[in-house]
């Protein structure tokens, strides 16, 4: 994390030389680190075609202390994701339920499964999947300190044989052509620095029958110019994808439109129960995280349950299949 903290936007962790080193106990490690080619005067953001910024952002973003502590504390440490919350208030069971919710739309998951996580986090999900279906499971994520602990709470649950963690973008998936039955992903393609790409990837390297599921946080399909300015400028965001967005790029790209599921009023109740947690925690994350941080993290908060509130905001499950 000290790398991170001097500046270095990647780091790529290697025990005995090797990356997928998650089923051994190493006898050394090895660290990598990357400098950022651009620096703050690299390349802006996009026009609002379904493309965002460079994946240097999020991963530089996501590989912050402040942003480490903050969700690993308020989230519980096994995911990031936004949850559903009609039968529960907690911020952790929430999120369960929504992998839950997505899992009962697949036709099949079982231990013959291969599923590929994009943009996975800490690894909730995956684990989830691989424990209580025993499937196999690739995380795909740009935030190393994120995989770090993914790898590591993978180890302690015994599931390094069925949970592999690789440091990679979305938008180049490093796999072979038709090598997985699922691409699961939630609430990360929004990071996506051309939205399309992520949809034409999982495409590339799904089966024939196979699915793609997702949940990302998006605006309606008609929102007014710039309302929706604060909420991009929390994340460094120059627009957000749509429900309409996804079925046309699905299209497009060749997916059979499954469903789009929509569950907006989750997404406004998740922002507001962070919101509560934090203001409800605050000394105790202060000692992790930065002021300006939490004061920054308040703020976009408040900014997304408005925008939930005024209608600008969509959320819900996306679920395409490639045909057969």
């Amino acid at each position: 994390r000290l790398m991170f903290e001097a500046g270095f936007t990647t780091v790529r962790t290697y025990g005995d030389f090797q990356e997928t080193y998650e089923d051994t106990e190493p006898d050394f490690f090895v660290h990598v680190a990357e400098k950022s080619l651009h620096g703050d005067g690299g390349e802006g953001p996009e026009s609002a075609t379904g493309r965002s910024h460079s994946n240097g952002e999020p991963e530089a973003y996501y590989d912050s202390a402040d942003a480490d502590a903050f969700y690993s504390m308020v989230w519980g440490g096994e995911d990031i994701h936004v949850g559903c919350y009609e039968n529960t208030r907690d911020i952790g069971a929430a999120g369960i339920e929504t992998a839950d919710r997505m899992i009962r739309r697949l036709p099949k998951i079982d231990g013959d499964t291969t599923v590929l996580d994009l943009g996975s986090g800490y690894g909730g999900s995956a684990r989830h999947l691989a424990e209580v279906y025993g499937c196999s499971v690739t995380c795909l994520n740009l935030s190393e300190v994120q995989n770090e602990t993914n790898r590591d709470k993978t180890r302690r649950a015994g599931l390094h044989d069925r949970v592999r963690v690789l440091h990679g973008s979305f938008d180049d998936v490093p796999a072979q052509d038709a090598s997985f039955d699922v691409v699961w992903s939630q609430d990360a393609i929004l990071h996506a620095a051309d939205r399309r790409t992520v949809l034409e990837e999982a495409f590339r390297v799904l089966k024939p029958g196979g699915e793609l599921i997702f949940t990302d946080p998006m605006q309606a399909d008609d929102v007014p110019d710039g309302v929706l300015q604060p909420v991009y400028d929390r994340l460094n965001l120059s627009d957000l994808g749509s429900m309409r967005f996804y079925r046309e790029a699905a299209h497009a790209v060749g997916f059979d439109v499954v469903g789009q599921v929509d569950l907006v009023g989750n997404l406004r109740t998740h922002y507001q129960r962070v919101l509560e947690e934090l203001e409800a925690r605050r000394g105790e994350l202060e000692e992790k995280a930065s002021a300006e941080y939490l004061d920054n993290m308040q703020v976009g908060l408040k900014n997304w349950v408005s925008a939930a509130d005024d209608g600008h905001l969509a959320w819900g499950i996306q679920h395409f299949r490639k045909p057969r």
